[in-house]
């Protein structure tokens, strides 16, 4: 599977663009701020049916237009599929496959899987829990959609015991058979989280040190460890036992809503001990394991989508990721980078298809193969 086509309209910086990519590798020079990110971004939405960046759609409309369109066409062994995402301000959003509208667009979920490589991306090591929950979320969620409801139905049922909670200590008074109603509800989603969460790490670890080994040459000891609170407790048993301090707090203190990732090298946090480089090193071989991880578990090769991911690498390290997601096992490629002679002479040195566009006041494709487009 891989995009053969992109049209784009009143999108971002984006008046109108149509592009033909190469099934392999498909790069986008030019300066910071000319709109590269922003070509990543609208394949990602034809994919996840949302933007990478920002939650809110309209703010994705090109500044005095109302409204945006971003059109594909996705190639297989059997008939290229047409993907259209519409949204015009002050209406919903509209998503077609070939013509006919979703009831549901998350039933477009995993038909086209994606991995996106970003320098925002550190808010994986730099912030808080809720940013590794989110990347467990999506990566698991793009082909287990039982996976998806069950963090929709745990997060409805906790709102709500939150909010009981909240009343019950402004009103002094206090009900705990209807909080158990809630909590009854959040059991079983709670432990099927749990599950696929493990699953998910425990499939990924030896991938994830593989490609750090490789991005690395093998100069730090890195892990990824699951922590949860129900590898020892039941959610009863949470509930149970943290009532008094939940009444205290006003909210729910512990549950599968509270898991993390620890991200350590040499056995101390990376966030603390890692450099800039090590980190970003770091983020690229979680993200090529999660790319190993929807391939192993959807049977499609996902569209790799790598952001400015060399900034901080000098032209060697360069070199060797793209040799290395050159090879068969992954599938189509865009790679931004504001080194254009950097990029061709990476690209010199492999035997590759790949196409390369110079972005500056539009779209244009400069090279094939080594050669200028006729």
């Amino acid at each position: 599977m891989y995009l053969s086509r992109l049209n784009l309209s009143n999108f971002k910086n984006y008046s109108e663009i149509d592009i033909n990519f190469s099934p392999r590798i498909n790069c986008f020079v030019g300066d910071n701020g000319v709109g590269k990110t922003n070509i990543l971004d609208a394949i990602h939405y034809l994919s996840l049916t949302k933007s990478y960046f920002v939650s809110i759609d309209s703010v994705n409309v090109k500044h005095g237009e109302e409204f945006f369109i971003i059109k594909g066409s996705f190639g297989n062994s059997a008939e290229d599929e047409e993907i259209m995402c519409g949204l015009q301000k002050g209406k919903r959003k509209v998503f077609k496959r070939n013509g006919k509208e979703y009831t549901r667009i998350s039933d477009h979920i995993g038909r086209y899987p994606v991995v996106m490589v970003s320098p925002a991306d550190s808010s994986i090591i730099s912030d808080g829990s809720e940013e590794r929950r989110k990347f467990m979320n999506n990566v698991i969620s793009q082909f287990n959609r039982a996976y998806l409801n069950n963090i929709i139905a745990y997060n409805k049922a906790l709102k709500q015991r939150n909010r009981l909670l909240k009343d019950y200590a402004a009103e002094g008074k206090f009900d705990r058979q209807m909080l158990e109603l809630w909590e009854d509800r959040m059991l079983d989603p709670a432990m099927k989280i749990y599950e696929s969460r493990a699953a998910f790490v425990e499939h990924i670890v030896p991938l994830f040190q593989e490609y750090y080994d490789h991005i690395s040459d093998q100069r730090e000891k890195v892990s990824l460890e699951y922590r949860s609170q129900l590898s020892k407790s039941s959610m009863k048993e949470l509930f149970d036992k943290n009532i008094d301090k939940d009444r205290v707090m006003r909210y729910t203190t512990s549950g599968i809503h509270r898991d993390d990732l620890k991200l350590k090298m040499n056995n101390f946090n990376i966030k603390d001990i890692g450099s800039q480089g090590q980190q970003k090193s770091y983020l690229v071989a979680l993200k090529l394991a999660k790319f190993d991880y929807i391939r192993d578990m959807g049977g499609i090769l996902p569209v790799l989508l790598m952001d400015d991911v060399f900034d901080k690498f000098d032209e060697m390290r360069v070199a060797q990721i793209i040799k290395l997601v050159s090879e068969k096992r992954f599938g189509q490629i865009f790679v931004t980078d504001t080194h254009r002679e950097r990029m061709q002479a990476v690209l010199s040195r492999i035997n590759i298809d790949y196409s390369l566009f110079l972005i500056d006041e539009g779209v244009t494709e400069i090279m094939h193969n080594g050669k200028k487009p006729d």
